[in-house]
């Protein structure tokens, strides 16, 4: 709830927030923080997806994208600080990151199975 506040805080102070509404903001970051947009891999609402099949040892493999929209902030905020060898190198201010773990966090109220 902090986080929230923080957010809401923000988006009155911000230039931009006369233009856009947080939850408009958080989504276009979703869609194109930097050129890749997150829903491109993950879904459109962070629930993962399978982004690729392809023959690994004779047999068909999936390469998936994770739900994402079932994490903690603190696991969330992990996935952009280590490289991986599938995810894009982001460079997100700590602000925009918020932003698009506030959007994602919207899509799993009354879900069962949340990661913190």
């Amino acid at each position: 709830m902090r986080l929230l506040s923080i957010l809401l805080c923000l988006a009155v102070t911000q230039s931009w927030a006369q233009f856009m509404t947080k939850d408009e903001y958080a989504k276009m970051l979703y869609q194109n923080p930097r050129g890749v947009g997150c829903d491109q891999c993950h879904g459109e609402k962070g629930e993962g997806m399978v982004m690729s099949i392809y023959i690994k040892n004779g047999k068909e493999t999936e390469l998936r994208a994770p739900r994402i929209n079932n994490l903690g902030l603190h696991r969330f905020r992990q996935a952009f600080k280590h490289k991986n060898r599938v995810m894009p190198t982001y460079s997100l201010t700590d602000v925009e990151l918020a932003y698009i773990y506030y959007y994602l966090s919207s899509f799993n109220q009354n879900q069962k199975g949340e990661e913190k």
